[in-house]
């Protein structure tokens, strides 16, 4: 299924394993994690302050909650391309980051067309 802005939440429900769920509102919260990450990440690029635990457990929690296929898929979609190197630096140092991620008939990303960003990566082995 590719995924656009239409079907978007219905795909995240169509995938969301969360057994303590008590409602919509809780599924919404978890959705708020890609929107936590993107500001995490903004925050990286504007003033180069990283918050390397914070994003690690959301990513963590979205893989938990989605699966790994979907999780990665939603976030390579919800996170901007501008902001795909660091995304990608978290995905390889938790081992998550496939070779090919299908977004949309237009949006195919290969592993080796996105860089690793050296200075997360340094964060990341020293944690």
């Amino acid at each position: 299924m590719e995924l656009n802005d239409d079907n978007f939440v219905m795909y995240a429900i169509k995938h969301y394993d969360n057994k303590n769920c008590t409602g919509l509102n809780e599924f919404y919260d978890d959705l708020n994690k890609f929107k936590y990450l993107k500001r995490l990440f903004k925050k990286f690029n504007d003033k180069g302050e990283l918050r390397e635990r914070l994003i690690l457990n959301h990513i963590i929690v979205i893989y938990n909650l989605f699966g790994v296929e979907a999780a990665t898929k939603m976030l390579f979609y919800k996170i901007e391309k501008q902001y795909w190197s660091q995304l990608k630096t978290f995905l390889v140092f938790l081992n998550f980051m496939p070779r090919l991620v299908i977004v949309s008939k237009e949006i195919h990303i290969k592993d080796s067309d996105i860089i690793i960003d050296e200075s997360i990566l340094e964060t990341l082995k020293n944690l």
